[in-house]
């Protein structure tokens, strides 16, 4: 996967913009979970290639596509597995567009699907206003390509704010920049060359951006902004469109907002990494990001086998808190707005661990190490008061306590009960050896 804070460009020399100066703002470093909400007219034929883990040879990337949301891309592959299920279900003479008036959402529930993402732990929610297809979920008055006006009849990402709100989560919004089918005619995107090959860098689409991500602070004062495939170069100069004063407006409306590192230019809040992680505890502050399995949005063709269990994600979620960074785990609804149940009991698993163990999580930051190199294994996260020994495989019985923490007086499990330290060793009480993650709270 791409590491997008490695693209900056063009080099403006001694005329390149100023960027506002802006930090990672605590809340978002305390909130360490988020969930994106990839919905969007690709939700309606919900379907990509399965590989998994397996590779793919690097000029078939493109074609079988494993994201769903990239519909709208390779369907216009021809005879790409989705070019011909397209046909065989929709008929030669439909387009990805014409599938708009096929979404229906009359029975959605923006406070149900919210309440969801809340019960499972998201201290934040994202949802996708615009994916590269061009289609907006809110009323926009730049593009007729929208829910409002095609398709579902609803301003969706209003609804989902306002449920976000109503919930006590903060509320970000997911936009493609550079990447805006609709508006475009090029060919489809068959290589990472292609992909920002591609695509329009023109100041007129620049403004066209422009104008539809000043709708969504102004409108929904969203404290994320998190970009997709960098920014128009047209828009990167000095100019009043251009990304420095929309980036310093932003802020200026939203003081405690951030955005992440996929702009295309010398300036970012947090990094990114997209099914990819952290050899370490990183220096900035970063994000990962992935889906309950390998598509973002909804994936009819996945099963058990592609999808991460809730024992699987409370460990990644662990795994990505102790090296400093926060996770951003994907749920795709259904074209109605549903939460297909494979991902509902994995996110059910998640929250139900956090209700018992969200200390360990939520507020920490990194220790001396993130792992132990040896025996079972084990990761750290801490806060003023403790350190907190994540053992992450529990069955194992026992764990060895790192120097630092072995003095057995001061360590507890989650129901307060003291733990039983000999030898620097930690006995892990039966009733915990089934948890995707037993807790060790050692007092400093």
């Amino acid at each position: 996967m791409l590491n997008f804070e490695k693209r900056t460009g063009p080099d403006f020399g001694a005329d390149a913009p100023t960027y506002p100066a802006g930090e990672v703002p605590d809340w978002y470093r305390d909130a360490k979970l988020g969930f994106f909400i990839h919905w969007g007219l690709y939700s309606v034929p919900a379907w990509a290639t399965t590989h998994g883990e397996r590779d793919v040879p690097v000029e078939d990337a493109y074609t079988h596509h494993q994201y769903a949301e990239w519909y709208a891309n390779t369907v216009r592959i021809t005879g790409s597995p989705a070019w011909l299920r397209h046909q065989d279900r929709y008929g030669t003479g439909t387009s990805y567009e014409d599938l708009a008036q096929l979404w229906r959402v009359d029975s959605f529930d923006a406070d149900a699907l919210v309440g969801e993402l809340v019960d499972a732990g998201a201290r934040y929610v994202i949802p996708t206003t615009k994916h590269h297809d061009g289609f907006c979920l809110w009323e926009t008055a730049t593009t007729g390509f929208n829910a409002v006006r095609r398709g579902p009849g609803r301003d969706l990402i209003a609804e989902l704010h306002d449920a976000t709100r109503r919930a006590g989560a903060r509320f970000g919004v997911y936009f493609s920049g550079a990447l805006d089918w609709h508006v475009s005619d090029f060919p489809p995107i068959e290589s990472d060359t292609d992909l920002f090959r591609f695509r329009r860098n023109d100041a007129r689409f620049a403004r066209y951006a422009a104008a539809q991500l000043a709708e969504l602070v102004e409108r929904f004062v969203p404290e994320v902004l998190w970009n997709d495939i960098e920014w128009p170069d047209g828009g990167k100069g000095r100019d009043d469109f251009a990304l420095a004063a929309v980036l310093g407006r932003y802020l200026d409306a939203v003081p405690d907002g951030v955005v992440n590192d996929r702009w295309g230019v010398p300036y970012h809040g947090f990094l990114t990494r997209e099914y990819t992680g952290m050899d370490g505890i990183a220096d900035q502050v970063w994000e990962s990001t992935r889906g309950l399995g390998y598509s973002f949005g909804y994936n009819q063709a996945e099963d058990t086998s592609h999808s991460m269990s809730g024992a699987a994600l409370v460990r990644h979620l662990v795994e990505v808190v102790s090296r400093n960074g926060n996770l951003l785990i994907n749920v795709g609804p259904r074209a109605d707005g549903s939460i297909p149940e494979l991902q509902l009991a994995a996110m059910r698993e998640l929250g139900a661990w956090l209700r018992v163990n969200g200390s360990a999580i939520y507020g920490t930051r990194p220790w001396l190490r993130c792992r132990n190199e040896e025996g079972t294994p084990c990761a750290y996260t801490a806060s003023e008061d403790a350190v907190f020994v994540h053992i992450l495989d529990p069955g194992a019985a026992t764990a060895t306590l790192p120097e630092e923490l072995a003095e057995g007086g001061r360590a507890r499990w989650a129901d307060g009960s003291a733990a039983h330290v000999e030898g620097g060793q930690v006995i892990i009480p039966e009733g915990l050896r089934g948890e995707p993650v037993a807790v060790l709270t050692v007092a400093r």
